[in-house]
């Protein structure tokens, strides 16, 4: 994989029709960098994984739970979500990106 990764060269995956979507930017085992793209009041179901993530708000509002916390983020906005913890989050704009970062790599997105 090439140190440069252009956004016109990465394909769009498709999570729930109308819904999300994502686009893998880098990765290199690792960390991994993920844009995630939410419509018309779609989620990130709560969920657990070992990778540390860092989300940052790149366009619209979302209500975001970390464990028993949960906050509003708008853009210019990060969160910090610590390897096994549950975490989930709701656009509440008609549309949000996100970009995230885990640390490692998922594996799982890449298969």
């Amino acid at each position: 994989m090439s140190n440069f990764c252009y956004d016109k060269n990465i394909e769009m995956t498709t999570l729930v029709e109308g819904h999300n979507y994502r686009k893998i930017k880098a990765h290199d085992g690792n960390a991994m960098l993920v844009e995630v793209y939410f419509e018309d009041g779609a989620e990130g179901a709560a969920h657990t994984h070992v990778h540390e993530q860092l989300s940052y708000c790149l366009e619209g509002e979302f209500e975001y739970t970390v464990g028993d916390e949960t906050k509003k983020i708008g853009v210019g906005d990060s969160v910090y979500v610590p390897s096994d913890v549950i975490h989930g989050c709701k656009v509440l704009t008609p549309k949000g990106r996100l970009l995230d970062v885990f640390v490692p790599q998922r594996e799982d997105f890449l298969k």
